[in-house]
């Protein structure tokens, strides 16, 4: 694989929270001392979102970051929602409010967010390339990005009609995905390259599921590099694909911003024997990990029933690594379930789907945690049932 420098930056999706059912219960503390000992290790780059944190993550940046540290010291990413976007004037006000919440006046690089089916036409509509590109012109961009979860054979419509107006692209990268039909990672990494653009790679541990291993698949992981962390694992095989030049990494610990740092300092391609033990890696992952969410949480936004999707999703996952009769999940859910809607209460709208970036067939899983979870007998069942349920 070809060598080149990889830049490795800190993705604020999701950041330390109080209480985990409370998007915007910062722990300003946690956040400080992760952005300050990332920015100590000689990293520079965040990538934050209008859209993260219930609408309030580029606040916490700028509380934690941009009102602590001179502009020169960071570089700073956010996103234009496609999906909120209803008309041309749309796009002035939500990236005024952008600079404000972030307190800056320009960004170091703007993405136009998840782009895909659903919104690709409204953005032709709307001309929202040619805005970005006058932002640019304006001097409050200093690169126009967009970040995809879709097929690659829209990415290639859209990089044949639009591609000059793009400095970049963010794609998911990671060794799961790279051949799975529902994200197709090493195809669309093939037609950046065809189109000369270079790859922010986010999702290189698939929202912890390539650090939270299975123990077979971490045994051979831990075999063939002793020292070597599951994370770090993923990171290399990331970082090493050719056109990618930097790799987003969510973390909420001092220890996670050391262990990445470190990859990145000392990087080490991944080699072909690498590669050998990956792929065998994948093969148990995938045979334990039957819903391959990464609990981005896209999906719950706008659940008429506020349905934890995410959060359920996991459950089942551990649930399917349990051998016997009991597992704590089934209390997990329960305690999620007073609070939220269950998986139960869906009634099928499938606004989950459509905002899906993994293009997950929710709406079908959601039917198999009520299976697996709701009718067990071991589920303490909730004193007050929802109305409808």
């Amino acid at each position: 694989m070809e060598q080149q420098h990889v830049d490795f930056g800190f993705g604020c999706m999701r950041l330390p929270l109080f209480h985990p059912d409370d998007p915007v219960s910062f722990d300003y503390d946690k956040i400080e001392a992760l952005f300050d000992a990332f920015l100590a290790q000689g990293f520079t780059y965040f990538d934050t979102a209008y859209t993260y944190h219930g609408y309030h993550g580029e606040e916490a940046v700028r509380k934690a970051l941009v009102e602590r540290y001179p502009r020169h010291r960071f570089r700073l990413a956010t996103k234009l929602p496609l999906r909120d976007l209803k008309g041309k004037e749309d796009l002035e006000r939500i990236f005024s409010e952008q600079l404000q919440n972030c307190g800056v006046t320009f960004f170091d690089c703007y993405l136009l967010h998840n782009m895909g089916t659903n919104v690709y036409e409204k953005c032709r509509q709307l001309e929202v390339f040619d805005f970005a590109v006058r932002k640019k012109a304006e001097g409050k961009i200093r690169k126009v990005g967009m970040s995809f979860h879709d097929m690659p054979a829209l990415l290639d419509e859209i990089l044949a009609q639009y591609g000059d107006k793009l400095d970049f692209l963010q794609l998911q990268v990671n060794y799961v995905d790279w051949d799975q039909p529902n994200v197709e990672s090493r195809r669309c990494l093939e037609i950046a390259r065809k189109y000369q653009k270079p790859v922010i790679v986010m999702e290189p541990c698939k929202g912890g599921t390539l650090v939270r291993l299975p123990a077979e698949a971490q045994d051979l992981l831990r075999q063939a590099r002793p020292e070597a962390s599951n994370a770090s694992w993923a990171m290399r095989f990331a970082a090493s694909q050719p056109g990618v030049v930097c790799v987003l990494s969510g973390m909420n610990t001092l220890y996670q911003v050391a262990d990445n740092a470190n990859t990145f300092r000392h990087f080490e391609p991944i080699t072909p024997e690498d590669l050998a033990v990956i792929q065998k890696a994948t093969a148990v992952i995938e045979q334990n990990t039957p819903i391959p969410c990464t609990g981005c949480g896209y999906c719950t936004h706008g659940c008429p029933k506020d349905i934890a999707i995410p959060q359920y999703f996991a459950l089942y996952n551990s649930l399917s690594r349990t051998t016997g009769s009991f597992s704590s999940q089934a209390v997990y859910y329960n305690n999620i379930a007073l609070r939220h809607g269950k998986a139960s209460d869906c009634i099928g709208c499938k606004q989950c789907e459509r905002a899906c970036p993994q293009h997950l067939e929710v709406t079908a899983f959601l039917k198999d945690v009520v299976e697996a979870i709701e009718k067990r007998p071991f589920l303490p069942s909730s004193p007050q049932p929802k109305a409808g349920a």
